[in-house]
């Protein structure tokens, strides 16, 4: 077997209940920087496929069709359900990114990768650190207004505060994990409308308000 995260010392919960220990800021920045970010939350195509057919298959399976969580610690499952949900919220066009199963996706694309897990798992302590400084508690006990407000300071790369920088790198992949795991999901490719390929009985060219727009038009 892979070695897991929890059998080199990584492990946040430590087997002392749900809620796991709280851990110093220097701690997950070492957690984090453990290996490039952007590199150890890189993935393929056919990963993302994998995982999306493995979780179904996982709920499928399940009394109740309830997920069992393969990597994640509760505490951090219920972190991941709320970021991926700030991300890609419920609207009147589809459901969230949990209503589309990217925590579930997200769980099993961690699975037998040490490196994807150690990004993983440090980049969500330390969202709980800086929780933790700001509003006395961690990420998932923050109110929406403090989670709202953390999220904007690590949401855009242009954040110029060197002392966020590995949470911001994290947050960017982590937004791109989310992204992936919604629009290649069922919910997902019915938001995007995408019909692949359509016959069409006959072409009759480019709508005269594409072309104004473009700023071209046909030779007659």
């Amino acid at each position: 077997m892979t070695l897991r995260i929890a059998d080199c010392g990584l492990r946040i919960d430590c087997g002392l209940g749900e809620g796991g220990v709280r851990i110093s800021r220097r701690r997950a920045l070492a957690l984090l920087t453990a290996g490039p970010v952007a590199a150890a939350m890189a993935w393929t195509p056919a990963e993302a496929e994998q995982a999306h057919e493995h979780a179904a298959q996982a709920r499928a399976a399940a009394p109740g069709g309830a997920y069992k969580r393969r990597f994640f610690t509760a505490h951090e499952y219920a972190t991941v359900g709320i970021l991926v949900d700030l991300i890609i919220p419920r609207d009147e066009r589809s459901g969230s990114a949990t209503d589309a199963g990217v925590p579930e996706f997200m769980d099993f694309m961690m699975i037998d990768q040490p490196r994807r897990q150690v990004a993983m798992r440090g980049g969500l302590a330390l969202i709980d650190r800086l929780a933790e400084e700001r509003a006395g508690r961690r990420f998932a006990a923050c109110t929406p207004a403090e989670r709202r407000a953390l999220l904007d300071e690590i949401a855009y790369t242009s954040n110029p505060d060197p002392s966020l920088s590995h949470a911001i790198a994290f947050f960017s992949s982590f937004r791109d994990l989310t992204a992936t795991g919604f629009f290649t999901s069922k919910m997902g490719v019915a938001d995007l409308k995408y019909q692949g390929n359509v016959f069409l009985d006959e072409w009759t060219g480019c709508p005269d308000a594409a072309l104004k727009k473009l700023g071209v038009r046909y030779d007659v």
